[in-house]
């Protein structure tokens, strides 16, 4: 590979190599936009599976394994198929991993599935953990899905999550604070209970005031009601270098009774000047816990996480023409833009 052996994030280009060396395989041709700047967007396969509880495999066993003993039905994806909020169900991903040494990987929802509030999570053979892949994992992997607020539309080939590789143990660069923003005007949106189906592949197609409820605080706050969820802006400008990339951890406990952000990674080149983002803000997805909770502006809600790249990317965020660089509060790529 072209980079270093310093521990760190790969690049577009590093992933690139490893499909072209066969360490990352597919069951169909890649798509040319597949490769983000330091992630690979993951593809559905052919075949889901409508699961009574969510599993972990375990050492030793694999994923088909743990289906066959929790499966309830199987879905044909190559026909489309919708997938009902509160049921949770096990894909097929069309790519498969023979990671070499020293490489591992860590996947997370795309922003687009994180803001309709479809929880989704990695599994691998044998993994002990969601999400992680290990060193040198040769194998196939599964997406568990998860629809909380809204039934989705999926497909053969639909684009839930991605995947960042990485070499080593890289280091962590800075861990910065995450406000939220509630100044006067709409503040954010709140999920409506009972909306329509939402169809993951088809953008600005759906009528927001039919899934969303604008909000508007009073006095810099907003009250959380328990188990509904919302969508919120951040109040400081996030920049990722491009010779960075982060994750937004969800908060923990000691500073409130909520989840933020299930999506998670940020590419290098987000709202940076060079790659004509300057300004933008982070989204985030916002689920209160058992409790009401009071949210005040600029509150702290989130943290990100930085570590350096391996090499500078050779395209960086937005270069392919993303639908949130630029963002202040923006609603996923599914609906059309507030008032239209």
């Amino acid at each position: 590979m072209s980079d270093t052996t310093a521990p760190g994030i790969l690049p577009s280009q590093s992933i690139d190599e490893l499909i072209a060396k066969g360490a990352i395989l597919s069951d169909k041709p890649f798509d040319k936009d597949q490769v983000q700047p330091a992630s690979l967007d993951l593809r559905l396969g052919a075949r889901a599976w409508r699961v009574r509880a969510s599993f972990l495999p375990g050492r030793g066993r694999k994923v088909t394994e743990r289906i066959a003993d929790v499966a309830m039905h199987e879905l044909d994806l190559t026909k489309g198929a919708v997938l009902e909020r509160g049921c949770v169900y096990i894909a097929e991903l069309q790519e498969h991993l023979k990671l070499p040494p020293g490489v591992s990987a860590r996947a997370n929802p795309k922003s687009s599935t994180g803001r309709v509030d479809v929880f989704v999570r990695l599994l691998s053979d044998a993994g002990p953990a969601f999400d992680d892949v290990a060193e040198g994992y040769h194998g196939p992997i599964y997406i568990e899905i998860a629809p909380q607020t809204f039934s989705v539309l999926v497909r053969q080939g639909t684009r839930l999550n991605q995947l960042r590789l990485k070499r080593g143990q890289p280091s962590r660069l800075r861990i910065e604070s995450v406000g939220v923003d509630l100044t006067d005007g709409i503040a954010g949106f709140r999920a409506r209970r009972h909306a329509p189906v939402v169809d993951l592949d088809r953008e600005d197609g759906h009528d927001p005031s039919d899934y969303w409820e604008p909000l508007i605080p009073r006095d810099g706050q907003l009250l959380l009601d328990p188990g509904e969820f919302y969508i919120l802006a951040s109040k400081e400008a996030v920049e990722i270098p491009v010779m960075e990339a982060a994750e937004m951890t969800p908060i923990d406990p000691s500073v409130g009774e909520f989840r933020v952000h299930y999506a998670g990674f940020f590419d290098p080149g987000f709202g940076t000047d060079e790659a004509h983002g300057k300004g933008s803000r982070g989204v985030l997805e916002v689920r209160s816990h058992e409790t009401p909770f009071i949210l005040e502006d600029g509150q702290t809600v989130a943290r990100l996480v930085y570590e350096p790249l391996t090499a500078r990317p050779a395209r960086l965020y937005g270069d392919l023409g993303s639908h949130y660089q630029r963002q202040g509060l923006k609603l996923s790529k599914h609906f059309r833009a507030w008032g239209n």
